[in-house]
Parts: structure tokens; sequence; C-alpha cells
């Protein structure tokens, strides 16, 4: 072979890598391991169990009914309550600190079961326990996904551990849904994984539909070419808004009013790189410098971590989607801490062989976002408070950096295999 011939057959060709991935995701297939116990379960169970039952207990009956100043389900409650009245339901002042009814029409329709009742704190009691239970429900789901068996001791300790977090806590005391979204993602993963590709678009529709933060994982389904998925997720949305829109009150002022609002970088309770640089007062430059860093390590992430989508599906789909939303936490005009909880599936992933979990980087990162850390002191008045606010902040850029770094080594750490094995390619 001649060098021109050479240089020929090694020149990329984006026609022929675009094949080739199609190839690689209509081969894609996941099998479930069989399901293992460890040789502690026995002890560790009744250890296990009393310590997590007793946190779930403490967080719905002390924790969630106590609630706190910041009560997302009066705001909710009383929003569905003005649909079904028949009263405009978008007519809040935005330039209140107040929790703010953010949800768009066809969100609106389809929580309006929410508000069907007149015990207002009996029906909060029952969301709250809801979420509880749909959060158990999702750690349930990624147990067996992830090879252990419910019987096992891994069980009761993940219980355990989620019920310690900010993120789960702060659901049931400001008692909103994400511990329902947080089960619709996990089962869409699942779903996805046994390639019931129908019910996948069905439940990250919905989930969609509550929560547009979950908009960016439908790069999985595009690349795997489930466009089954793919029309089930975004018609959803658009068939509730369309009848959002004819039966909502005053449905047009969510563009006029709430729109707006939404794509504003508000300098509170925002743990945004946005919010985080509009609180301090950076100039444009310093977070568009920042903003365009992150969503290029994003960017590579993501790409490098399309080689494991065939040999490692468990892998590649938990950590993309982790990425995904992570960007969408940390590069949007608005992030909150509990949306964090939406990074279980990341953290099994330590269970894995191969895993962004296997560094310090990605273990700091998620004391970060998940930890309850309260930073106020008499000492610090003012450094207190806002490293309380952005510590998730910091949390979610070292996790991008640890999954995008993690992708890319384990691509260099192939070629040198492969460059050991076959001396003569090097």
């Amino acid at each position: 072979m001649t060098e021109n011939q050479i240089t020929r057959s090694t020149r990329f060709s984006f026609p022929q890598w675009l094949r080739r991935q199609a190839e690689i995701s209509r081969s894609f297939s996941y099998s479930q391991p069989a399901l293992a116990q460890t040789p502690w379960d026995s002890a560790g169970k009744k250890a296990l169990y009393p310590l997590a039952i007793g946190l779930v207990i403490y967080s719905v009956a002390v924790l969630g009914v106590n609630g706190s100043i910041t009560d997302d389900f009066s705001t909710v409650y009383n929003a569905l309550r003005r649909f079904l009245d028949g009263v405009p339901v978008y007519n809040e002042t935005y330039y209140f600190v107040d929790p703010h009814y953010l949800y768009n029409p066809g969100a609106t329709v389809l929580l309006s079961p929410i508000a069907l009742g007149t015990h207002f704190a009996f029906q909060r009691l029952v969301f709250i326990i809801a979420n509880a239970a749909a959060i158990i429900a999702a750690l349930a789901l990624l147990t067996r996904l992830f090879g252990y068996s419910l019987k096992s001791a891994v069980f009761p300790l993940v219980i355990a551990l989620a019920f310690l977090t900010e993120a789960v806590r702060n659901t049931l005391i400001f008692s909103n849904i994400n511990g329902v979204l947080l089960l619709a993602f996990v089962a869409f993963l699942r779903l996805t994984l046994d390639n019931r590709r129908w019910w996948a678009g069905i439940i990250i529709g919905l989930a969609i539909v509550v929560k547009p933060v979950f908009l960016p994982v439908l790069f999985i389904p595009l690349v795997l070419l489930h466009w089954q998925t793919l029309c089930a997720a975004l018609g959803i949305p658009i068939v509730t808004n369309i009848v959002g829109w004819f039966l909502v009150p005053g449905a047009s002022e969510y563009l006029s009013r709430t729109a707006p609002y939404l794509k504003e970088v508000r300098d509170y309770a925002n743990s945004s790189l946005r919010g985080m640089a509009v609180y301090f007062g950076a100039p444009t430059w310093v977070s568009a410098f920042f903003f365009v860093l992150f969503a290029g390590l994003v960017i590579a992430g993501i790409l490098f971590l399309l080689q494991w989508r065939s040999k490692e599906p468990l892998l590649w789909i938990t950590s993309t989607a982790s990425l995904l939303l992570l960007a969408g936490f940390f590069l949007s005009s608005l992030g909150q801490m509990y949306y964090s909880m939406t990074l279980f599936p990341l953290l099994f992933t330590v269970l894995l062989s191969r895993s962004p979990m296997h560094t310090w980087t990605a273990w700091i990162g998620a004391l970060l976002v998940l930890a309850p850390f309260d930073w106020t002191s008499s000492y610090w008045p003012v450094v207190g408070p806002w490293l309380t606010t952005f510590q998730a902040t910091f949390g979610w850029g070292l996790l991008i950096i640890a999954i995008s770094v993690s992708a890319m080594a384990w691509r260099q750490a192939d070629v040198n295999n492969a460059a050991a094995l076959n001396p003569s390619t090097a």
C-alpha cells in the first residue's frame, strides 16, 4: 500500500463515522445481571433497616409535616385551585421573592388532581408521603438495575443515605414534586435499557411537561435512533400544552408574564453559574468564559462517552444522562441544590467496574451538592450565607469535570492498551 493510499484510508470521513454510529446504536442492548447479595447482608440488614425506617419516618412526619417558610405545595395548590375555579392562574407579582407558580399550562392540567379536595393539610401530607414513597421506589429500581437484590443490605443502606441528603430533605420539607420526577427519570433509564421505547418516551415526556430540565436527556434516544421514544417524549408536552392553552384561564399570560421571568437570572436562591455571576456582580466576560469552558467540557464528555454505549450501556446511559442534567443545573438561568436528587443514578455507578465515581473529585462534588450543610456563622456572617448557596455550584462544576475527564482518560487508556498489544500500529 502506498503512502497516499494509507493517507486516504485513515482520513476521517464524516458520512462513514455517521453510518458507524448508526450501526452501533442499532446494536444497543442491555442484559440485566443476576441479582447479587453481599456477605454482610444478615448483620447489615439488622443494623440498616432500623436506621433507614427511622430516617424515613423522621423526614416525613417531622421535617415534612413541619415544613418551612419556603412552601412549594401551597403555591402549586393555590394556583391549581384557581384553575379549577376558573380564575386566571398566572397572576403573581414576580418581583417578590416568595415561591412562584411557574408551571406551563400543560403541567397545570396534568397536576390539577392535586387540588381536587379542599382539605389542604391532609392533601399536603398525602403529597409528602407520595414523594417519599416515589424516592424509595426509585432507589429500589436503581438497586436492582445495578445488580443487587432488594433482599441485600444495599437497599436499606441507600435509603438511609438518601434520606440524609439535602435534596431529599428539602423535597419533603418544601413539599414539592421532585420525588415523583426522580422515579420517572429512573423509570426512563430502565425502560430505555429494556428497549421499551414507547413507554420510555411516555414517562420522560410527562416529566418534561412538569420540569423541562429533563429535555436534554432526549439526546439519549436521539443517538440510539429510538424514534418512538422521541415522538412520545416530544408529543406529550406539545399535546398537553395545546389542551392547557384552551382550558387554563389566562393561559396567554404564561407567555407574556411567566416566560420572561423564567429567562431572567435572579440573584437569590440560585446556584447556577450565571446566578453566581449575577450575585457577585462579575464582569460579563468572566461569566461567558466559564460558560464556554464548561459547555465545552460537557460536549467533550458526551462525545467521549459515546464509545461506551454498546460496550457498557448502563455506565453510558447513567453517566451521559447525569452530565446532561448537570449542564442544565450549572449553565441555565436557574439551578437549585435539590435538583441534585436526579444524580442518584450517577452515584450508583460506583458499584460498576468503571465509573466517574471512582475518583475523589467526583465524591467531593457529590458531597457539595448533596450534603445539608449550613455554613452560616457569627464568625463569618458574609461568607457563610453565600457558601451555603453556592456550594452546589462548585459541586456541579466538579462533577462535570469528573465525568468528562474520566471519559477522556478511559479513551486514552484504550488507545495506550491497543498500542501496547500491537506495537506495529503505534
